[in-house]
């Protein structure tokens, strides 16, 4: 099996998610701004981070390559920024789509607007293309998180459509939908 690789960018050095990255995740998750598109648009509290902190972990056994990145700045060393995902596409049956991966990061807000969440995603693009030898990457979100649409944009990612999604307790935007992006090796190789 393929381990997950270190990656690097020019300010950011992701590494594969691990236990010591659980109390960066418990910040994270606890954010009302960072939660507020995401699961029920509340902040999450520790035993429930724990919980999806051990997914996350088993995520990179799935697929060869695939899983979560924790980020963090290279200059000044070491504070953490966020984590990255490049997870499996699951199809009706739960098994894993052959050369597909879903896109998608989470940062905390003192990082957010200054373009590390679209470098880090720009690099996991590279990194299915390039490394991976991936066909497609997708990434999806509320219709009404535009920072989120910029950030796909950024990686290259191109609109695909717009769809409404079931949800148990919905959160204010759900009613405008969901959307997906996506951007195929072609297209990426084209430039």
């Amino acid at each position: 099996m393929t381990a997950q690789a270190v990656l690097r960018t020019g300010r950011l050095r992701l590494v594969p998610l691990a236990e010591e990255h659980l109390e960066h995740e418990v910040e994270l998750d606890a954010d009302p701004a960072v939660m507020r598109y995401l699961g029920t648009g509340r902040p999450r509290g520790r035993d429930e981070v724990s919980a999806l902190h051990r997914q996350r972990l088993a995520e990179a056994e799935r697929v060869p390559g695939l899983g979560f990145w924790a980020g963090f700045l290279i200059e000044p060393p070491g504070p953490f920024v966020g984590w990255w995902i490049l997870g499996p596409v699951l199809g009706p049956d739960g098994r894993p789509a052959v050369a597909e991966a879903e896109l998608g990061y989470r940062l905390l807000p003192r990082h957010w607007r200054r373009g590390l969440a679209g470098e880090g995603a720009r690099e996991l693009v590279r990194h299915g293309f390039a490394d991976l030898g991936l066909r497609r990457i997708l990434a999806q979100t509320m219709a009404v998180n535009t920072a989120s649409r910029a950030t796909m944009a950024a990686a290259g990612l191109r609109h695909e459509r717009t769809f409404h999604a079931d949800w148990d307790e919905p959160i204010p935007g759900t009613e405008h939908g969901e959307v997906e992006y996506a951007i195929t090796a072609e297209r990426w190789a084209a430039g």
